[in-house]
């Protein structure tokens, strides 16, 4: 039975996630900015508290922006893919289509996929999802309906870095709140609605911090040896990895830091 018939499947959960997404900006924007620091803010009695007001709002729209710039360039760049004519200008011929490699110079050994009908370059794998072979594939992501690859990489470890940033933020500005919320629940001197959004935008910011945290991390760690989440498999004990450069060069390479495509 092959179960990557099923795959197809995972694209239409993606757009559901993209609605998570923004649903879960919306419960957080309501929790930190609406319902607790914009309030703080224009009243003109606060002072100090005023002023640090002012300045999470600013923070908090500042990574809003960058997170989303990140995420939807991420969704809609294309991460690579083989030109369907790249067989006939390589010249690999019959031996491709029996699905042997060939040596091609600076490409060095082209392998063939037999669903694309087409060559495979080095660090190249086929998708099931997408049903296309990526050029230098990290893996298929259903938050982004969309593969990472070797041109929305840069964007995604972008989105990886802002999503973690405003997650912290809202969990550290929301935590006071989140703490005053159950002596405000005996009370009952706050709405149900606003008591519900905080609870859910601090759970939801803590969870997601907690497990960005540990992608952010892997993520460095395979950017500091040029190596995709693929390949972890394939470097099977090598002391030096053959497509290591030095970390500096890696890190130039994919330039994560860099707002704008050089």
């Amino acid at each position: 039975m092959n179960l990557f018939r099923f795959c197809s499947g995972l694209k239409v959960l993606g757009y559901f996630m993209i609605l998570l997404v923004v649903a879960v900006v919306g419960v957080s924007y309501y929790a930190v900015v609406v319902s607790t620091w914009w309030p703080i803010l224009i009243r003109s009695d606060h002072g100090a508290l005023s002023a640090l007001a002012a300045l999470i709002i600013f923070v908090f729209h500042f990574l809003l922006i960058m997170l989303l710039w990140s995420y939807f360039t991420t969704v809609f760049t294309d991460p690579g893919s083989v030109p369907e004519y790249f067989r006939r200008e390589m010249g690999g011929g019959d031996s491709l289509e029996a699905g042997t490699s060939t040596d091609q110079g600076a490409f060095g050994s082209l392998g063939y996929c037999t669903k694309c009908r087409n060559v495979k370059p080095p660090r190249c794998h086929h998708c099931s999802v997408c049903q296309r072979c990526v050029l230098k594939m990290d893996h298929h992501c259903v938050w982004i309906v969309n593969c990472v690859g070797a041109r929305n990489y840069k964007f995604f470890l972008l989105f990886l870095f802002y999503t973690f940033l405003e997650t912290m933020l809202d969990v550290i500005v929301l935590l006071p709140s989140f703490i005053e919320f159950f002596s405000q629940a005996i009370k009952h001197s706050s709405s149900p609605g606003k008591l519900a959004s905080l609870v859910l935008a601090f759970v939801l910011n803590l969870a997601f911090v907690l497990s960005l945290l540990c992608f952010v991390v892997m993520h460095l760690s395979l950017l500091s040896s040029n190596t995709t989440s693929v390949e972890m498999h394939e470097k099977n004990g090598e002391v030096r990895w053959k497509y290591d450069l030095g970390k500096k060069k890696n890190f130039e390479e994919v330039s994560p830091f860099v707002f704008i495509i050089p």
